[in-house]
């Protein structure tokens, strides 16, 4: 039997529609501090998924959820199920973004839907998020993030015998620290040991999707400027153990865990 009543999806779903609106200058020093977290060398014009270095959560302390996210409730519906990530995201890239110009980002919660299956229920949450400069569209992104259970605890994959392709990737806490502070993201996962393996039931500090998603466009700029980026999180990538990055077609790439299973799948298009 489900846990979540359709009264409560009803509820979820009226959020669907809600907006919200900031404007605020894209500060070069917010850009260098993202570039410098990601491990970015280059110019600043060539850094993988800038517009997050702007527009960061700034909730008081008091609007901080346990988890370390912002509290539910206010622009993302209530959603009563008590574990949140970043399930995916599709981005267009119109124009380039011209720091130190005030922009403006619209963001609307585009669905609300729930399914329930092997795992227990799952509630995804769309959100749209237009970013504009000078009255120009810069970027088009659709997010989606899952809500679902606690689940069973989760044990450290085994590392496979045979070596996978890829470039070898292995963040260290430094990394991940310095991630979490570019973009403000505190969610406790990425650097609270005891309550991600008490509470949230993982067997260590989780590798940001975000930062995986930047590491894998980046690898894909190689090839010439993104027009389309989007990627999608299958399995979590753990502090401590390498993580394989690669092409895998043209437009495909994915970051693959030790054991090899794929954590991230990512699909672009060039300009």
């Amino acid at each position: 039997m489900t846990a979540v009543t359709e009264a409560q999806i009803a509820e979820w779903r009226c959020a669907i529609g809600r907006e919200a609106i900031e404007r605020q200058p894209l500060d070069r020093l917010a850009l260098q501090r993202y570039a410098s977290a990601v491990g970015h060398t280059g110019d600043e014009a060539s850094v993988a998924l800038p517009h997050w270095a702007f527009f960061l959560p700034c909730p008081a302390d008091e609007e901080i959820g346990p988890d370390g996210h912002l509290r539910r409730g206010d622009f993302l519906p209530a959603i009563s199920l008590p574990r949140r990530m970043y399930a995916a995201s599709s981005m267009q890239f119109e124009r380039a973004i011209a720091p130190g110009t005030e922009g403006q980002l619209t963001s609307t919660i585009a669905d609300v839907s729930h399914k329930s299956g092997r795992t227990g229920d799952l509630v995804f949450v769309e959100v749209q998020r237009i970013l504009e400069q000078e009255g120009v569209v810069r970027v088009r992104e659709r997010q989606t993030y899952v809500y679902r259970e606690w689940g069973d605890p989760l044990t450290m994959p085994d590392a496979t015998v045979s070596a996978l392709d890829g470039e070898v990737w292995q963040p260290d806490p430094v990394n991940l620290f310095r991630f979490s502070a570019a973009t403000f993201n505190s969610h406790r996962i990425h650097y609270d040991l005891p309550y991600t393996t008490q509470v949230e039931g993982y067997p260590a500090l989780i590798v940001h999707g975000p930062f995986t998603a930047v590491r894998l466009a980046a690898l894909a700029m190689r090839t010439g400027p993104l027009v389309q980026f989007s990627f999608r999180a299958m399995a979590p990538l753990f502090l401590g153990q390498p993580i394989y990055l690669r092409q895998t077609a043209t437009d495909l790439f994915e970051a693959v865990r030790c054991d090899g299973t794929t954590a991230m799948q990512a699909k672009v298009s060039y300009a």
